[in-house]
């Protein structure tokens, strides 16, 4: 479960902007995930939840925020929306499609006191 390594990666995240904005505890995390970036919400709610656990994170909700897939399809050079990496076009059913948009997580917000 590599959701486990990302939920520290995140709260350390946290902690980092603690110090540089000096907050003792944090409320939530608005984390936007790609449908592309294959990671499971739940799961990386759950990981989070266990990290935080005797951090400032302690009790914090992780709002996830999903982006949607997009890519160009190198065939009729169209952007189109995709549920997968490696998918077929689905305007021409053609590849390759080069992935532009879904894969990306990233920490949009912090709620902080």
């Amino acid at each position: 479960m590599h959701e486990m390594s990302l939920a520290m990666s995140i709260l350390q995240i946290v902690e980092d902007a603690a110090r540089e904005q000096r907050f003792e505890r944090v409320r939530s995390v608005w984390l936007e995930i790609g449908d592309l970036a294959a990671v499971e919400a739940e799961a990386m709610r759950f990981c989070f939840d266990a990290v935080g656990r005797g951090t400032l994170a302690e009790g914090a909700t992780l709002n996830v925020i999903r982006v949607l897939g997009e890519g160009l399809c190198f065939n009729c050079n169209q952007t189109v929306s995709l549920a997968a990496l490696y998918d077929p076009c689905p305007v021409c059913g053609g590849h390759p499609v080069q992935a532009t948009g879904g894969t990306e997580m990233r920490v949009k917000e912090l709620e902080v006191e």
